[in-house]
């Protein structure tokens, strides 16, 4: 349709005022009438069809806009870019009538919702798919690439394995273990190690060379006491193995059975190292092994009281299993130990734990005198009656102590004799030899403190010193004219208070010194030279 056929009389009035602005802009504004201008030429080139009416269409121009029924407000609605190949709807209607017939088009119907449009290159595919073929990978080429990639991983795991980059060198672990030390030294904390998780194969490589010691003696000597009863009575309680069994367990010989005990083979012919407590006074020993059908009649070779160790010896014609003896110096305070034994008949029991201390002194006075151990490791691993003798293993397998002893009045505390100790006297020990014995100085005498009563009737100003009680006879203080009564107040004229500070001088002075005793007797000061003595050589003399 012709747009001329749509004018009226408005359009001229419009038309006029339109132009009567523009020429008075002119001579105001020049730069304005130029926008002016350039908008009067766009708009003599736009199309009649360039305005639309109705609803949103995907080509309208942005500044379109719908307004309600009563014309308060227009809602500027912002569209796509008009794509070049959509057609816009014509539009050359006045701006009133365009108006008018909008409005009255948007209370008639709801806008329609807006489709998304877009001019890219992407967009215009929305609605039309082209479904390209696909390519097909040859079977050539994925198994080119598989062996291509099996060939690069093979390579650095390869690599990994060779440059050690998952894992810590042995020297790095070993430098930060060192650092970790000394970083625990300066704190007063220590890491401890993970617990082992090969107990097992530990047990298993080990118990063949652990044996069940059984003692036995006469009834009439079993009756008067073994001598080794008030030392399992101490720290065992009255349930030690033996107690209250002995008239029940007679062999065919007459004997009773005594006692049991544990021992290791540490020999393959047929050596066992156990304690001297648990072979002391048997008069028969018989030695039970894995894998044989009856016990074996062990000979009792050297043993040594004041160390409390014995050595075995059993005779087959085969070689026996055996166990290292590790070094007792080397283990850690909190490393991880395992103790083997024949707990109350149980046999080849395994106790873990961890080492709790060394260097641990203890003293267990018996019939035949007093056993003084020195030395000593402390652990936490379970032991009980019975595993006396056994042996107290590292986590590699190597002995590193003699189960001991355990106190009765405590859980989680027992002993055992370092290889420390051990090695030094093993020979001797096989080949029946006397051990030799560390001198240990003595005077002689039997002192006792001063008591206020002690001082009053001695005439003495205030209780001070040490009282001799008694002196041995042909003993260094006999010798040294040291009598009963006297009162020792000191060594080379240093002042010792009580009696365990005197004896503690007396054993830092070396076999063979001598010094000067400061006493009192009957009330008057006097000096005694006295050269100290071996306590080991006056007992073998006696």
């Amino acid at each position: 349709m012709d747009d001329q056929n749509k004018k009226n009389g408005f359009d001229d009035f419009f038309q006029n005022r339109e132009d009567g602005q523009q020429k008075q802009e002119d001579n105001v504004q020049p730069v304005q009438a130029d926008e002016a201008s350039a908008d009067s030429s766009e708009q003599a080139s736009k199309p009649s069809y360039y305005y639309s009416y109705g609803p949103f269409k995907s080509g309208a121009p942005d500044n379109n806009v719908l307004t309600d029924g009563s014309g308060a407000g227009n809602q500027p609605i912002s569209t796509p870019a008009q794509a070049s190949s959509q057609e816009p709807a014509a539009a050359s209607q006045p701006y009133s009538q365009q108006q008018g017939d909008q409005a009255s088009f948007a209370d008639s119907m709801p806008p329609a919702p807006v489709r998304p449009f877009s001019s890219s290159q992407s967009s215009a595919r929305g609605g039309w798919q082209v479904k390209e073929p696909q390519r097909r990978t040859s079977f050539k080429a994925m198994f080119s690439s598989f062996i291509a990639g099996v060939l690069v991983v093979g390579s650095l795991m390869y690599a990994a394995d060779v440059n050690n980059w998952f894992s810590k060198p042995a020297e790095a672990t070993v430098s930060q273990q060192g650092t970790a030390t000394a970083t625990g030294q300066n704190s007063g904390l220590t890491a401890a190690s993970d617990r082992p998780d090969d107990i097992a194969k530990l047990f298993e490589t080990s118990s063949p060379a652990v044996v069940k010691i059984e003692t036995f003696a006469s009834p009439a000597r079993s009756n008067g006491g073994s001598s080794a009863d008030s030392f399992f009575e101490q720290f065992f309680g009255q349930d030690y193995p033996g107690a209250g069994s002995k008239e029940q367990n007679n062999n065919s010989n007459g004997l009773q059975a005594t006692g049991s005990g544990t021992g290791f083979f540490f020999d393959a012919s047929g050596y066992i190292l156990t304690n001297q407590h648990v072979v002391g006074g048997a008069e028969k020993i018989e030695v039970t092994v894995q894998g044989y059908d009856k016990p074996l009649t062990a000979q009792l070779l050297g043993s040594d009281y004041n160390l409390d160790l014995a050595v075995l010896k059993v005779t087959d014609t085969k070689a026996f299993p055996t166990l290292k003896l590790g070094s007792s110096d080397s283990i850690k305070i909190g490393d991880w130990v395992a103790a083997i034994g024949n707990p109350y008949g149980f046999d080849h029991t395994i106790t873990v734990g961890v080492l709790s201390a060394k260097e641990r002194p203890i003293s267990i006075p018996d019939e035949q005198g007093t056993r003084n151990y020195e030395h000593l490791l402390q652990t936490d691993a379970s032991i009980n009656p019975g595993n006396s003798g056994g042996p107290l293993l590292n986590v590699n397998g190597e002995v590193i102590g003699i189960n001991t002893a355990v106190s009765s009045q405590a859980q989680g505390i027992g002993f055992a004799i370092p290889t420390s100790t051990i090695q030094g006297v093993l020979e001797n020990l096989k080949n029946n030899v006397e051990v030799p014995k560390d001198p240990v100085p003595f005077i002689g005498a039997e002192l006792a403190d001063v008591t206020d009563a002690m001082a009053k009737q001695l005439g003495m100003d205030k209780a001070e010193g040490s009282i001799v009680s008694n002196v041995y006879y042909n003993s260094p203080a006999y010798l040294g004219d040291l009598k009963q009564f006297d009162v020792i107040i000191g060594i080379d004229g240093k002042v010792y208070n009580n009696t365990q500070d005197l004896i503690a001088a007396i054993k830092k002075r070396a076999v063979g010194d001598g010094v000067q005793l400061n006493i009192i007797r009957k009330g008057a000061k006097m000096d005694l030279t006295v050269t100290i003595g071996d306590r080991n050589k006056f007992n073998a003399e006696k």
